[in-house]
Order: C-alpha cells, then structure tokens, then sequence
C-alpha cells in the first residue's frame, strides 16, 4: 500500500454549477487553508464547459494536486487531464449522487472531505472509457440515460436524489427494453434489456450496485438488468438500494477489460450523468490511470 504523503499544495477548482459547488465555494477555501493546505489558485467556474480547460491549465502550472469539487459529471469531464501525469485528484463531492466519492470511501460532507485531503494517503486507481471519452465511476444505457438527458437543473439541484426518483418514475412510462449484444473479444452475448451500467466503481445514482466491482480490480463490471418488463428494473434498483438478499436476482454481471456494446435500436450513452455517446461503442478500461486521495 502507498504511503506517501499528499502534497500540500494544491489548485482548486469547483464547478459553480454543481449542486453545492457556489454555495461551498468560499467555505472550501477558508476551511483548506485552514487545514494547511495552501492554494496555488481557485476557481469557483460558473460555466461547466469551461471546466476542462480550467483542469488543463491547473495541471500545466505544475500544481502537484488538483482539488475538484462538483459531482460525478464535473470529475469525468476533467479526469482526463491527469491521466498520465504526476498530479494528485482529490474530491469534494458538491453534487447530487456523489458516485465516485462513495467508490473512493470519501465522507460526504465538506469537512469530513477536507479532512481526507489534508491528512489522507495516495491510491492509484483505474478509470474507464467509452470510446476515447474517460469517465470516472459508471456510465449506462436505458432509463438512466433518458432521465439524465431530460431531468431539469433545478430539480437535480433542489430536490437531489428524491428528483431523480421523481423523474424516473415520469421518463419511464415511454420508455421501452432494447436487444443488448456484448462482445469481450472471445464470446458474444446477445440479451433483451431494460438497463446496461458500465461501472469501474460500485455505486450508480448514488446506490451501490455491486459487492465486486471496484476502481483498482483493473477491468470493467458490466451489468445488464435483463428481460423486458420495466417492473423488473423498477424492482432491481428496489433490491440493490435496501440491500435485499435477492437483490442480484434481475441482473447479470460480466466482468473484462474490454466489451463491444451494441443495441437495437441504437441507444445514447450517459457517461457519469452526461449524454456523451451513441451506440455501438466500446468500453474498456484504462488501468492504474490516476493517482487520487483517500482516507
């Protein structure tokens, strides 16, 4: 296990947009320093699609971390910034589900998460990819993605994961299952579905999904809640959130480094909470990929 210390220098950066990130803003800052971290600079960013280049900047000034506070969509647009270099990603989780802070062990509230990045340790960790888009904890396909692409800001915002559930309930009355093929290189496998997640860490819209995924394993958990019934995803998300004994009865894992995903009719991918992709595509793995603070 790494023993390093984290750097006491960092830059933060918060996406102003995320549910927490303006109101936080200026709490994270007074609260690092105090912790004695110093900030090299800080940005409270109003446009998340300014984001990544305020990341890339970061990362070229040569800060040793960069401190990114926002949720799941605000760290897989910037992450692939730090793939490959010697720069620390640490997290405050501002957002709405908070995935990937869950998978990391993280504490969820603001002082618990300072507290990570001023006295935690190093971790090297894998992130996945969907094409050549990198993506922190999960990207799916389904419901999932319809609600994604179609729930208002305000009630993301406001209402939290109790929106979400409010939305799912609207977006899934159209909704309909869709012929999943998944190719591993050595078998195919075709299957009706009403929901694809591809997950490098265990949690989804905050719930945890797995007992066996994990963002060190080196490969990809890919689980497809089959038939065609909406009552059986509906009852999935039921079991795995309460944690019901049979809460793996409705779906099937498939683990691996990379799969060739196609669907019938071609379906749009949300990558950590974004809308970025279409089927086909392919999702692998980019093992040991970035360094994070853990507790």
């Amino acid at each position: 296990m790494e023993t390093t210390p984290l750097p006491r220098e960092a830059a933060l950066i918060v996406n102003a947009a995320s549910r927490k990130g303006q109101d936080l803003f200026e709490t994270a800052c007074e609260k690092l320093k105090a912790a004695g971290v110093s900030l090299r600079a800080a940005h409270a960013v109003k446009d998340p699609g300014d984001m990544d280049e305020t990341m890339r900047a970061a990362v070229a000034s040569g800060v040793p971390m960069v401190i990114v506070g926002g949720g799941d969509g605000s760290l897989s647009g910037v992450v692939g910034q730090l793939v490959g270099k010697d720069c620390v990603f640490a997290v405050l989780p501002l957002g709405t589900a908070n995935s990937f802070a869950r998978s990391l062990g993280l504490p969820l509230d603001l002082d618990g998460a300072i507290d990570v990045i001023a006295n935690g340790r190093r971790r090297r960790v894998d992130v996945g990819m969907i094409d050549d888009t990198y993506f922190v904890n999960g990207a799916s396909i389904g419901l999932s993605t319809m609600i994604g692409e179609t729930v208002p800001h305000t009630l993301k915002r406001y209402a939290g994961r109790v929106g979400y559930l409010l939305w799912a309930i609207k977006c899934s009355v159209p909704f309909r299952a869709f012929r999943l093929e998944l190719d591993d290189g050595t078998r195919k496998q075709t299957m009706w579905a009403t929901e694809l997640r591809i997950l490098n860490g265990w949690h989804h819209g905050g719930v945890a999904l797995s007992d066996d995924a994990d963002v060190a394993s080196n490969e990809l958990l890919l689980q497809a809640v089959v038939g065609q019934s909406k009552l059986v995803l509906a009852r999935d998300w039921y079991a795995k959130f309460f944690k019901l004994r049979d809460k793996d009865a409705c779906s099937r894992d498939f683990h691996g480094q990379s799969f060739r995903i196609t669907t019938k009719p071609p379906l749009r991918i949300s990558v950590d909470g974004e809308v970025l992709a279409c089927t086909p595509v392919t999702a692998r793995v980019a093992p040991d990929a970035i360094e994070v603070a853990v507790p």
